[in-house]
């Protein structure tokens, strides 16, 4: 159930105006500010009160001391500095200079150094809340929640009544990072006690609970939430995550959006639970209702637009994903990287034709992320060897430098691949040949050089480089279908044939194409009845000519002309210039 539909965290909640450590060592890590989930999100926490300085008069010997101290750390030493720091900070009482000590330490990654300047600047600025933060992220990663305990009780007692469930869940977001799990969850219990009257900790408390695979506590407690405020989005979207059953949890969304038919962000959750359980109708009448209070709203365009895809409605599809490129066009996020998006675009457009169209909205992927960038560029090569120009798309190629050596495997295998589509198998050779001695462990490589070679008519030289593949990827299932089959095709060696095209099922017992393998080498073997159950279940899988192809061969042989006729006519259709329907057809003296 942990995995049935994205539930928002209570951690989400934390405000963008909380404090964090800047450079925590590792592992405590920064908290990150998120957009609040839900209307009922706390008062944001009041701005930091301002620490108080000693008046320390500036001499001549203090400031050569900490010039002489930032002049070394510059340099690469982080001892001598540290002691400068910590000496003067005691010396003259000013917090800013064990701040300082704790960033000399964090950056020369010495926790124990670190906490002990962190002590230091606590005792000068117990008011500071940035000290307070880095304190608790250094005693919760120690497992030091004996100290931590007494700072997260004693804050929630000082604070305010509408900035305790910030602290709170702070406090909750702190202590994910504890080794001791159920030390941490009872930290948690006993510190949030005293407010058991309010929606917040027992929402923590339900979170923590189902974390911890306690889903008896974690239900209870989120049905006390539901008790204190029944018309709460964040209790109902726990009370169904912790539910353990996916149609629990619907209807509990449902029956609460019935009541609250507002409530935006369980609308939300209850739309990617019925996705999540193949009901994608019902879904997009979810969505769409949020889209008419929202009509720009990201999440909902690419939530509709996934839906539409997903049913195969190419033109529901590119309206509102192309409104969701448009809307980030007009109001950037940094936090949104419309990537993927502009590759389903891409590839719908391709879908209706379009290569132009698809070409534009791949040119619209930016480099932020190599690897996205990369396959988009690779993309707009294959488009523009498809539109007829295979010199410029392989100078595309050419001009493209991944850093990963995969990467540029990938390139190579790409160019092969555009050369092959051209029918000049020689320099698709050439090119493999030189990545695999580039990249001699690849396995991709050798698999597209084992084909080409075969397609050369070299068969040695492919047994040897697919058997290569094998050992340097033994899961490959493709490497041991291809040797398998292609000894088939040739009517030899057919027991071991057979014994590959077995192993590579057992790896990939729903691939069509294996299927259409193991078909063939029972074809070959006489095993006529179990030829033609294997070829019917690859065509039903996958409507692919050359499936229909051998299918229509065993029909033939069985003495089922028409069949074999249909089948063969299908194949026709689909790929007129089919090299295998070309052969069967001469070798069995048939015509169309």
């Amino acid at each position: 159930m942990k995995n049935a539909f994205a539930i928002v965290t209570l951690s989400a909640l934390l405000s963008a105006c909380a404090i964090a450590p800047q450079k925590p060592v590792e592992p405590p890590a920064e908290p990150q500010p998120a957009e609040p989930a839900v209307a009922e999100a706390p008062a944001p926490a009041p701005a930091p009160v301002a620490e108080a300085l000693p008046n320390t008069e500036l001499t001549g010997d203090l400031l050569f001391r900490l010039t002489k101290a930032e002049l070394e750390f510059k340099n690469g030493q982080w001892q001598g500095p540290y002691i400068t720091m910590m000496a003067l900070g005691q010396q003259t009482r000013d917090p800013r200079l064990a701040r300082r000590a704790t960033e000399m330490a964090l950056t020369a990654k010495q926790p124990g150094e670190a906490m002990a300047a962190i002590r230091l600047w606590r005792s000068l600025a117990p008011e500071s809340e940035e000290a307070a933060q880095f304190f608790l992220s250094f005693a919760v990663t120690a497992d030091d929640l004996g100290e931590a305990e007494a700072l997260f009780e004693q804050r929630l007692k000082d604070a305010k009544p509408a900035t305790r469930p910030l602290l709170m869940f702070q406090m909750q977001q702190f202590l994910q990072r504890a080794q001791d799990k159920n030390a941490a969850y009872k930290l948690q219990d006993r510190v949030l006690m005293p407010y058991e009257a309010m929606l917040e900790p027992h929402l923590i408390l339900a979170q923590g609970a189902f974390a911890l695979n306690d889903p008896v506590r974690a239900r209870s407690e989120a049905a006390k939430a539901l008790a204190i405020k029944p018309d709460s989005e964040l209790a109902i979207l726990t009370s169904a995550q912790v539910s353990g059953d996916v149609d629990n949890a619907t209807q509990q969304l449902k029956g609460f959006l019935d009541k609250y038919p507002q409530a935006r962000e369980v609308r939300a959750a209850y739309g990617r639970i019925l996705t999540d359980n193949k009901q994608p109708e019902e879904a997009r009448k979810q969505f769409l209702l949020l889209l008419k209070d929202q009509p720009d709203n990201l999440a909902t365009l690419y939530a509709l637009g996934v839906l539409a895809v997903q049913v195969n409605d190419a033109a529901e599809a590119e309206k509102y994903l192309s409104r969701f490129v448009t809307v980030l066009e007009e109001h950037p996020d940094d936090e949104r990287n419309p990537a993927k998006v502009l590759h389903i675009l891409a590839e719908l457009a391709q879908q209706r034709g379009d290569l132009d169209a698809a070409y534009a909205w791949l040119e619209k992927v930016d480099e932020s992320d190599e690897k996205i960038y990369l396959a988009a560029r690779i993309k707009m090569a294959v488009l523009t060897a498809r539109k007829g120009n295979t010199d410029a798309a392989r100078k595309q190629l050419e001009e493209l430098k991944p850093s990963d050596p995969n990467d540029q495997a990938q390139v190579f295998q790409t160019d092969a691949q555009l050369l092959r589509d051209a029918g000049d198998h020689r320099a698709a050779y050439v090119v493999l040949d030189n990545a695999t001695k580039r990249y001699p462990g690849n396995p991709d490589l050798l698999y597209d050089f084992a084909l080409v070679a075969e397609k050369l008519g070299d068969v040695e030289l492919m047994e040897k480089a697919l058997r290569q593949v094998m050992i340097a990827a033994p899961d490959n299932q493709h490497a041991y279908n291809a040797l398998g089959y292609s000894l088939a095709e040739r009517n030899e060696r057919l027991p071991e044939a057979y014994s590959l095209i077995d192993k590579a099922m057992q790896m990939a017992p729903g691939d069509p194409f294996i299927m259409d393998s193991m078909g063939w080498v029972q074809f070959r073997m006489g095993k006529l009845a179990e030829a033609e159950s294997y070829l019917r279940r690859a065509y039903a899988l996958r409507n692919d000519p050359e499936i229909a192809v051998h299918l229509g061969e065993v029909l033939f042989v069985k003495g089922d002309i028409a069949g074999a006729q249909k089948l063969w006519k299908e194949a026709h259709a689909k790929d007129p210039k089919n090299d295998a329907l070309k052969s069967t057809l001469a070798r069995l003296n048939q015509s169309l």
